[in-house]
């Protein structure tokens, strides 16, 4: 016997144009329904809850489109016009949201010969990879550095920073920040007020003034298992991140030549994790950085995992399969892999070595229980890996 509700609902009349009605109020009053009611997708609510935008494998050529554009910008926009001359990827599904994958994203920036900006610092973390020139620059928290092609330099959350070049050339580098996922949370600020403490009054600066050595970073904290007692007990930044600004190309490409012969992982080859010499731990809270080494003809299994990634090739070429999709890449490309899609990368050169700068979103994931990662072997049977 039908309950007493359930019969009334059939007994009304035009049950349609009375749905209609109810679900256009909702929607006027900004309000979403979460209930089925038919096969209909127009009506079909578990489909439109579950048909928010979302990332889409997509790859950004820099030789071909990047760097033309960029080019032209240096002509057209000075550093009187704006203190950035940078371009974001913006990934083709989360249009027009500033991001490459939901959680990330990755920008281009080119100066000009001797550029350098004013000083700022904000909430979202963001690393700088040099790509072409030995003159980029940041100064974080007073030690300015200088870095060239492969070397990752962290401007943390809320630590004063400001970039440009040095050495009479053009430089061109790669950021990635945490932007979005800090935009989700409502937490995003941002201060361009730089001030320093002269003779007891706080005076405005236009850039930072040293109060490191350049090579700081690397002298102090560039030994693996071993940290110099004798050094400064200051807080470096607002204490949030490594206490290590800059990672030097030369060290972590040779540490991956020294196992060039190990096996290595089936499904990431040889991986090395950028890490807090003091803890052990990702370089910031929210997100990680990799550098990937597929040796000649190597091909990785294929992975999936709910880890957002962004993948820039920094030396070789290749190919990945992302979704089911191909994507041939050149050296200073970027590939954006939403997490959820299977993954493969292949090293298209019998002779020579690939490296791909990694980023990926795994610590906030592993932070509130939500990483996971599935291999497939080589029979096609999938793998719990985490």
């Amino acid at each position: 016997m039908e309950s007493s509700m359930s019969t009334n609902v059939h007994r009304l009349p035009n049950r349609d144009t009375a749905l209609k009605a109810l679900y256009d109020e909702i929607g006027a009053k900004n309000m979403f329904p979460f209930w089925a009611t038919s096969a209909d997708v127009q009506n079909d609510e578990i489909k439109q809850l579950m048909a928010t935008s979302r990332a889409v494998p997509y790859l950004w050529r820099c030789a071909e489109d990047i760097e033309p554009i960029l080019n032209r910008a240096v002509e057209l926009v000075t550093m009187d016009d704006s203190e950035r001359r940078s371009l974001v990827l913006v990934n083709p599904g989360l249009a027009p949201k500033r991001a490459t994958v939901s959680t990330m994203y990755t920008a281009y920036r080119l100066n000009d010969a001797d550029e350098i900006m004013p000083p700022h610092k904000h909430s979202p973390s963001a690393v700088r990879f040099g790509l072409k020139g030995k003159g980029n620059f940041t100064g974080v928290d007073g030690e300015n550095i200088v870095f060239g092609p492969g070397d990752l330099v962290l401007t943390p959350n809320d630590t004063w920073h400001n970039h440009g070049t040095v050495g009479g050339e053009q430089a061109l580098n790669l950021s990635v920040l945490d932007f979005p996922l800090v935009e989700t949370l409502n937490a995003v600020h941002f201060d361009h007020h730089y001030a320093e403490e002269v003779n007891g009054v706080m005076v405005p600066m236009k850039q930072q003034s040293e109060r490191f050595p350049s090579d700081y970073s690397q002298r102090i904290y560039g030994y693996g298992g071993l940290m110099p007692r004798f050094a400064s007990k200051e807080k470096r930044g607002a204490g949030f991140s490594s206490p290590m600004f800059v990672y030097r190309w030369d060290m972590m490409r040779e540490l991956l030549d020294r196992h060039k012969d190990w096996d290595g992982d089936a499904h990431e080859a040889l991986m090395v994790e950028y890490i807090d010499p003091t803890t052990g731990q990702p370089v910031f809270k929210t997100i990680t950085f990799f550098v990937q080494m597929l040796r000649p003809g190597e091909r990785t299994l294929p992975l999936r995992q709910t880890a957002n990634l962004l993948v820039a090739p920094f030396e070789g070429k290749g190919h990945s399969i992302v979704d089911g999709k191909r994507f041939d890449w050149n050296a200073h490309d970027t590939l954006a892999v939403p997490g959820g899609m299977w993954c493969e990368h292949v090293n298209g050169s019998d002779t020579d070595p690939v490296f791909l700068f990694v980023a990926s979103d795994e610590p906030t994931q592993k932070k509130l229980d939500l990483y996971r990662k599935w291999g497939k072997t080589k029979d096609d049977n999938i793998v719990r890996l985490v």
